[in-house]
């Protein structure tokens, strides 16, 4: 289930969150996460330990990495100086997915309607976090992360799969060429994914990802799905599509860690 906490102004799935693993999705209450600033704030504010704060190139790819820590490093204090950003934060470039074992390394990206998911193998003790937008959907994006997961120890009955706030299909009309797109590589999920009203073709993104993950393999009982629209809710969430007009569109984080 996915449900809020008021205190953090975060939404978490209680299928990942225990005393070894935390995660969540922001909401506008946490400020711009393209000011990254914000995100350490967050995790300073509330006392929540990191040695590293990964983020991401968010190319539209389906590239995935797996990180592992070099060197050693101390736990976020304060902000006091750039440079102690700089020491805790780490950058992966050209990449759209990102998965580690490594505890205390915080793994997030940034959205404004595209589809945030986070993955977690508790038995192997590996989590993992993507980007997905049309083109990393229409790329299976999810499934490159499985598959990587896989390779580092993870087993598709032991994924468990939380997808975050992204534009619903009520919101997310698409013009012909993408509509064409997408129905000449997933033609049999045409009469689930696509919606017609007033003239316009709607896409239902994360319903695609959803379908990916289960024809793939997980079971529906290790996947935990947002049930709102980050375009509709106006007061919980930034809007790329909502706001672009305006250009004072923001963008929310989510992240997962290994605390335990």
């Amino acid at each position: 289930m996915i449900i809020f906490n008021n205190k953090l102004k975060i939404y978490y799935s209680t299928k990942i969150n225990d005393g070894y693993f935390f995660s969540g999705f922001s909401t506008r209450h946490n400020g711009d996460a393209r000011n990254i600033v914000n995100i350490f704030n967050f995790f300073n504010r509330h006392k929540i330990k990191l040695n590293k704060l990964i983020t991401l190139g968010q190319i539209h790819s389906a590239n995935v990495e797996y990180y592992v820590k070099t060197g050693s490093a101390d736990l976020l204090t304060n902000l006091a100086e750039d440079n102690e950003l700089n020491f805790l934060l780490k950058k992966i470039e050209d990449t759209d997915g990102v998965i580690t074992g490594d505890r205390l390394s915080v793994l997030t990206v940034r959205t404004a309607d595209c589809l945030p998911m986070i993955f977690v193998d508790k038995t192997a003790n590996l989590i993992g976090i993507s980007h997905q937008g049309w083109r990393g959907s229409l790329k299976k994006l999810p499934i490159k992360m499985i598959d990587e997961m896989i390779k580092h120890g993870a087993s598709k009955k032991n994924i468990i799969i939380a997808l975050g706030p992204a534009i619903g299909s009520c919101c997310y009309n698409i013009d012909y060429d993408r509509y064409y797109t997408f129905l000449s590589e997933y033609n049999g999920y045409a009469d689930k994914i696509f919606s017609s009203r007033g003239g316009k073709i709607y896409l239902n993104l994360l319903l695609l990802n959803y379908l990916f993950l289960v024809d793939y393999g997980i079971d529906k009982r290790n996947i935990d799905f947002f049930p709102f629209c980050t375009a509709c809710n106006k007061k919980m969430f930034f809007s790329y599509r909502r706001e672009i007009k305006s250009k004072k569109y923001g963008e929310m984080f989510s992240f997962i860690e290994i605390i335990g």
